[in-house]
């Protein structure tokens, strides 16, 4: 594969963008510097933990292939956190559909370039700049090296929604999908939140608290408080969910080790204990206005663990910290009577192949047009006090 990408622009001299061979070997603070510090997941620590502890390289399916802009100076201007696939697991928004009707018209799909933080869910910036002048000279950088090596397209997922009109000015056909996140509307306490809610969901919330608390002790442990004792407790729940849900849990163990070395201020880890053994946990990572619910799993089979757990010590925390929301990962509608609302996520798209393209951006528009609707219709079945 070619290791740089010439760009055309209205700049003198134009933009040479080229190709990493990872981001562990980038310069840590140059990186940093274009990622910013609202979203831990397009981070240095974070992505390099994905690359060094084995989760992403070989023989996973994703290679790293972070494409970068430098300056005169030769630091990093504008970079994206981007991978080469080789299947469409680990992203959360689906293209099989896309994967086999190309294949069935005697295309080939993979590999694809992904630009994404690796099985993060997270809404967040994927145009990592120090100069927005150069968003849509870093995509056509992206969409140069897809057309040169012969690769089908180029997709963005979860793309901050602040960042979507780059990607309109780069003619990246937009997708969109939808989550639950929970809103922090200044609440002083659990208590202020319940009270935002109907009688009949805040007396459901309140029970189900109940028989999770009655049945275990939960502990939030963060930074040096997480023993390496926790994280083999946490590995086992780990497993146990990801075997359930995806058949090979994407993360190794050693990329909790390495999140723990590279980042572990910004870890909350929710445990519930029953004679003093963690029995169930639940991973979160801090943002600087969100909390991140991220992994969950459990040994034991307890009523209303998973909502006490995962959505309202969540609640808890978030509100502890003074945090503007939290964000609970994909899908799960079960979580609209706990107070999470719907809020649409985005994902840019460039195929190569104009007829395939157009075919793909006709679907999308009926697409959007019902994840509007859909999301409409669950705002109004939510749990808070109806206004008059």
């Amino acid at each position: 594969m070619s290791d740089s990408s010439p760009t055309s622009t209205d700049r003198p001299g134009g933009i040479v963008a080229r190709v990493a061979d990872d981001i562990i070997s980038l310069p840590k603070d140059e990186w940093d510097d274009c990622a910013g510090t609202g979203n831990p997941f397009v981070s240095h620590a974070f992505l390099s933990a994905m690359e060094e502890s084995g989760s992403v390289g070989p023989g996973t399916g994703w290679k790293s292939l972070p494409i970068l802009i430098e300056d005169a100076a030769g630091k990093i201007a504008a970079c994206l956190p981007s991978y080469l696939k080789s299947h469409s697991q680990g992203e959360y928004i689906f293209d099989q559909q896309w994967a086999h009707a190309f294949e069935n018209a005697g295309g080939q799909y993979y590999p694809k370039i992904q630009i994404a933080s690796p099985f993060s869910p997270v809404p967040g910036p994927r145009l990592l700049l120090r100069d927005e002048a150069l968003a849509v000279p870093l995509l056509r950088a992206a969409e140069q090296l897809a057309a040169n090596n012969g690769i089908s397209s180029v997709h963005a997922t979860f793309v901050a929604e602040n960042q979507l009109d780059h990607f309109r000015e780069a003619g990246w056909m937009i997708r969109s999908d939808s989550q639950f996140h929970w809103r922090n509307d200044g609440y002083a306490d659990f208590d202020a939140f319940l009270a935002a809610l109907s009688s009949r969901k805040r007396k459901a919330i309140r029970k189900e608290r109940r028989r999770a608390q009655e049945a275990a002790e939960i502990i939030h442990v963060s930074g040096d408080e997480i023993t390496s004792e926790y994280w083999d407790y946490f590995w086992i729940f780990y497993q146990d969910t990801g075997a359930r849900k995806w058949g090979t849990p994407y993360l190794t163990r050693a990329a909790f080790d390495l999140l723990h070395q590279k980042m572990g201020d910004k870890l909350l880890l929710i445990l519930a204990l029953q004679d003093g053994v963690p029995v169930a946990g639940a991973l979160n990572i801090i943002g600087e206005e969100t909390l991140y619910g991220r992994y969950w799993g459990c040994t034991r089979d307890v009523p209303f663990l998973h909502f006490e757990l995962c959505y309202y010590q969540a609640i808890d925390a978030a509100i502890t910290r003074g945090l503007k929301s939290v964000e609970a990962g994909a899908q799960g509608s079960h979580k609209l009577a706990r107070g999470y609302q719907p809020v649409p996520t985005w994902s840019a798209h460039y195929i190569v192949d104009p007829g395939f393209r157009s075919a793909i951006a006709d679907y999308l528009d009926r697409e959007r047009r019902a994840v509007a609707a859909d999301i409409e219709f669950l705002a109004e079945m939510g749990p808070f006090k109806k206004s008059g």
